[in-house]
């Protein structure tokens, strides 16, 4: 099918800017990240809440949302390569999901590369993460924790369930985005969509370069983890038309294969980025919707 007649045009502007532009690898990292938050600013501001506040969490910044008598912790983590993503970008969706999901969303402002090469914004996910196991009785006495992100925030969070299963601490669920879980990645929707639906194969080359991950370590490619058994419940979201499309598809697949009960949503017609477009886009708004009852559900 083609691209939805709400996002396509999106599309066309979007290319059209990029083709007055330099070539990626000429363009500087500060200009690629203005590049991003303008994404973000299409979609316009999120829905008001009772709670948003800055706060450092584990020694990483974080950002607070709620409404009045939130149940459970709900960790997100932004995507944008490694490199240009920030609180801002993500602070619309993150807004919708902590109205839609009412629990306390903790947004985590993790360091970048090129400043922070893998696995620095890892590490940082991790710190805030092992910070919320711990503190989970300041959020209401037996809260529930469940992580998400998008892209590469979806690869923290895939790595983060990882993680959270080899110390034995309890996550209710696993909430993944477009994740990038295989730098590797040589599958048909690399090839087929790697340009002209926004994010590029040139684009993920130079975000590749600026992170700088080994690529058999499993925390760049959880999809190599030596075995997914035991890991947190997980809904897995891709796009028709994202190159990261398979290696979702692929990672859903193996969590199933493990014994870890998934549930699997591609979205037709839909390009990487979707997630944040949900003003514009209704399979966007879907989308953060599903993301939302997912979270509840498992903090319930």
């Amino acid at each position: 099918m083609p691209l939805d007649p709400q996002i396509a045009p999106i599309v066309d502007a979007i290319n059209s800017a990029a083709a007055e532009l330099p070539p990626v690898a000429e363009q500087s990292v500060e200009d690629r990240r203005t590049g991003y938050q303008g994404l973000a600013d299409i979609a316009g501001a999120g829905p008001g809440l009772y709670r948003v506040e800055d706060a450092v969490i584990g020694g990483v910044p974080c950002r607070i949302y709620s409404n009045r008598e939130p149940q459970g912790i709900f960790m997100f983590i932004h995507g944008g390569g490694y490199v240009i993503g920030d609180l801002d970008t993500h602070d619309q969706p993150v807004r919708q999901l902590a109205r839609e999901s009412n629990a306390t969303v903790i947004s985590v402002d993790y360091r970048l590369a090129p400043e922070h090469p893998f696995p620095a914004g890892l590490d940082d996910a991790w710190a805030v993460f092992s910070t919320l196991d711990a503190d989970r009785d300041n959020f209401g006495e037996g809260s529930k924790l469940v992580v998400a992100g998008d892209s590469a925030g979806g690869n923290f969070a895939a790595v983060l369930a990882l993680m959270a299963r080899d110390a034995g601490i309890d996550l209710a669920a696993q909430l993944l985005i477009y994740p990038a879980v295989d730098v590797n990645d040589a599958s048909p929707s690399m090839e087929e969509n790697g340009e002209g639906y926004i994010l590029t194969k040139e684009t993920m080359d130079w975000f590749m370069a600026q992170y700088q991950p080994d690529p058999g370590d499993w925390r760049a490619s959880p999809l190599l983890a030596e075995s997914h058994a035991g890991v947190a419940p997980a809904l897995v979201i891709t796009a028709e038309f994202d190159p990261l499309r398979d290696q979702g598809s692929a990672y859903a697949y193996a969590l199933e294969q493990a014994g870890v009960p998934v549930t699997y949503t591609n979205y037709p017609g839909m390009v990487h980025a979707f997630f944040q477009l949900g003003p514009l886009v209704e399979a966007g708004a879907t989308a953060v919707t599903q993301v939302a009852e997912a979270a509840r559900d498992a903090l319930a």
